[in-house]
């Protein structure tokens, strides 16, 4: 995994032609897409115990390694096959694969560095397993290899008495989405969403090491970025406004740019319409099934209804090409949005945009 660092990936990839996902611009002009709900929420459904998570191969691991969700692809792939199936059922057309934290950074929480290119790839393949099953010409189906933040941050310092520590370096963070990524294409995915972002510089690294991989591999996959805004400021905890975070970004040609997680649909809509005046590319929202409820099934406030009818107002004021859900969210959650976006025209781009293209 430690590759030494490379220059900058040429950025004529960036207007290379995708070797797989190649569907989904056309599919974006038609129609919103739905993406899937939340995939820890579905897990804790399930109620897993220790030797759950550690099934067979790990039963006599010397570390406690309940709640690590990644690694259910490899000792209960059939509960994350279903999961995936569920919410295919409920009229997903993209899925996640189950590697939102399966990188060495992530992983050495567990001291489980060293599975994660297995994860990443069994994932990969469950996701792309279920994807085949439920495609159809009129309704294709696609893998989208998730790639979260990591619990460490490469521009804010762990320690309040130090403000210029850091955890972790740009190329620790490079190296690891470098693996994780290979991994996620060679199992499978059509495209990469990088979620959940509260750091841009974590970003950066994983967009770096993106291009590199497309360099490398001499294939361009489209991707998703999707940052999460932490509270009513309207900035991610990095310190950015959404203009200021898409601005940092865009240079990435993503296929897709929006947010997620952290706050409910209700809270997140100013930040939505503002992101839906500026990207010159598609947008994606999946928040929070509202805001955290312990007294609640999923944890979180918002039934099905309310999630599906606050995001159906986005989209019919224009704001949105992909709806979906995270935190809380469910199947169920899922099939009343695909149900209430439905008949609802995609968001055009501004017409600056429109004009220039």
């Amino acid at each position: 995994m430690n590759q030494p660092a490379k220059s900058a990936p040429s950025v004529a990839n960036a207007g290379a032609a995708y070797t797989r996902g190649a569907a989904l611009p056309a599919l974006l002009e038609s129609r919103i897409l739905i993406l899937d709900g939340a995939m820890g929420t579905m897990i804790q459904r399930y109620r897993l115990d220790e030797a759950a998570y550690r099934g067979e191969r790990f039963k006599d691991y010397a570390r406690d390694i309940k709640g690590n969700n990644e690694l259910l692809s490899i000792t209960q792939p059939q509960i994350i096959s279903e999961i995936h199936e569920q919410y295919l059922a409920a009229g997903a057309d993209i899925i996640e694969t189950n590697t939102f934290g399966a990188t060495t950074v992530a992983q050495a929480d567990y001291g489980m560095e060293e599975l994660v290119v297995e994860m990443n790839r069994e994932s990969a393949k469950l996701a792309r397993a279920a994807c085949d099953k439920y495609s159809t010409p009129d309704k294709p189906r696609f893998v989208a290899g998730a790639i979260g933040p990591t619990p460490k941050t490469a521009s804010i310092s762990p320690d309040v008495n130090d403000p210029g520590a850091r955890n972790v370096s740009f190329d620790e963070l490079r190296a690891a989405y470098y693996e994780q990524a290979k991994a996620l294409m060679e199992g499978g995915a059509d495209l990469f969403l990088v979620e959940t972002i509260f750091d841009t510089l974590n970003a950066k690294a994983a967009l770096f090491a993106l291009d590199e991989l497309f360099d490398d591999t001499d294939e361009r996959l489209p991707i998703m970025i999707s940052g999460t805004v932490t509270d009513a400021s309207g900035r991610i905890l990095s310190g950015q406004t959404v203009e200021a975070f898409w601005n940092s970004l865009r240079h990435a040609k993503p296929l897709t740019f929006g947010l997620n997680c952290a706050l409910g649909a209700a809270l997140m809509r100013p930040y939505i319409a503002e992101l839906a005046k500026l990207c010159d590319t598609y947008v994606s929202c999946y928040p929070n099934a509202g805001l955290p409820n312990p007294m609640s099934d999923t944890g979180f406030d918002e039934l099905p209804a309310d999630t599906s009818g606050l995001l159906k107002e986005f989209a019919q004021a224009g704001l949105v090409n992909i709806a979906g859900g995270c935190c809380g969210t469910t199947p169920e959650h899922i099939a009343a949005i695909a149900k209430a976006l439905n008949e609802v025209k995609p968001r055009k781009w501004p017409s600056q945009y429109r004009d220039a293209a």
